[in-house]
């Protein structure tokens, strides 16, 4: 296993950060869908990803309303893993009651949340704390402030951004500078070959600002994984047909599917394996989030680490899945053809 640094700082995470949201299982909400894992089963998971060299390990407030969350930290403590070597993140945002409040990144459901969340997993302190979305409700700075204190108070070491736009990183970045205040050091975002969007503003950004880039849903929802076909559209047993998400294009898709597999056939290798491959190999990622819903899934994404892909082979996936150019970064690329040195 490979490791790199996370973001502006001085700590180092495995290329594959093992996802969670597979854990628990609820009757309420789309995080509660996905998960069905149980304690025997997430052992048996954790157990697998830290013996493969894996430190870092993703989990989320709402995926299964914290059953994962405590499913997660008793692994750790039924495991008897080493915690200071493992650096596990969790997100805030996400409405988890009924209660008007407890929901959003307000000052309040930060600090409420962050002391559920460890309570949940039975830690001290989380290592990487998301904010797992938007709240346009409240106002950036207060957001800002408050996670700036959390980390203060010692219960959260750093501090990190989910699906927000390009414009709502740079003004919190811009907020915290000028105050003096802790400040982001890394963007979790849907980055697969049918879902190459961030390539516009947020790659960029993350170059400019020295943020740590993690791709979350690699295989796209799993319609990536090799099962999904122009011939089988519905295999019946995928994430797709209960949660069909992110969404994508899916005839775009399809074609993306036929250059992974003549290329996972010249590897010997899963269609998924290249898919995850590709996203690892690409310019600003830090380490690729997999999640896994059987021990079979999990060793086999594991093994994507293993691929190189030649020359050749990158630029037919570049080919088949290059974003369509869009206004004004065809202007500036344009505009910058007159910008030369002469040697």
């Amino acid at each position: 296993m490979k490791y790199n640094f996370l973001g502006n700082t001085g700590v180092l995470v495995s290329e594959i950060c093992f996802g969670t949201m597979t854990f628990g299982g609820s009757e309420e909400g789309i995080w509660g869908n996905i998960g069905r894992l149980q304690q025997q089963e997430v052992n048996l998971m954790m157990k697998t990803v830290v013996d493969a060299g894996i430190n870092f390990i993703d989990t989320a407030n709402v995926y299964s309303f914290g059953k994962s969350e405590e499913l997660l930290g008793q692994s750790i403590m039924d495991l008897g893993l080493n915690r200071n070597s493992l650096i596990i993140a969790t997100k805030v945002r996400g409405r988890m009651s009924k209660d008007v409040n407890d929901v959003g990144l307000s000052r309040l459901n930060i600090f409420q949340s962050v002391d559920a969340s460890l309570k949940r997993l039975q830690l001290d302190h989380i290592d990487l704390l998301y904010v797992h979305g938007a709240d346009l409700f409240t106002p950036i700075e207060e957001t800002v402030r408050a996670l700036n204190d959390i980390v203060l108070t010692g219960k959260v070491r750093y501090i990190a951004i989910c699906n927000w736009p390009a414009w709502m990183v740079m003004k919190a970045q811009g907020i915290a500078d000028k105050n003096g205040w802790n400040k982001f050091v890394g963007l979790q975002y849907f980055y697969s070959l049918s879902g190459r969007d961030i390539e516009r503003e947020i790659v960029p950004l993350a170059a400019d600002q020295n943020l740590a880039i993690f791709p979350w849903s690699p295989l796209a929802g799993g319609f990536l994984s090799g099962k999904y076909t122009r011939n089988n559209a519905t295999p019946g047993d995928g994430r797709r047909e209960k949660f069909d998400f992110p969404p994508i294009n899916k005839e775009k898709a399809y074609d993306i599917i036929d250059v992974l597999g003549d290329i996972s056939k010249a590897h010997n290798v899963s269609v998924a394996q290249v898919a995850l491959a590709w996203v690892r190999l690409q310019k600003g990622v830090t380490s690729t989030i997999i999640g896994a819903k059987t021990i079979d899934q999990l060793n086999d994404n594991l093994k994507s680490t293993d691929i190189t892909l030649s020359t050749d082979e990158l630029k037919k996936i570049d080919e088949v899945s290059t974003l369509p150019k869009e206004y004004p970064s065809w202007m500036v690329e344009r505009q910058m053809g007159d910008r030369f040195i002469k040697q």
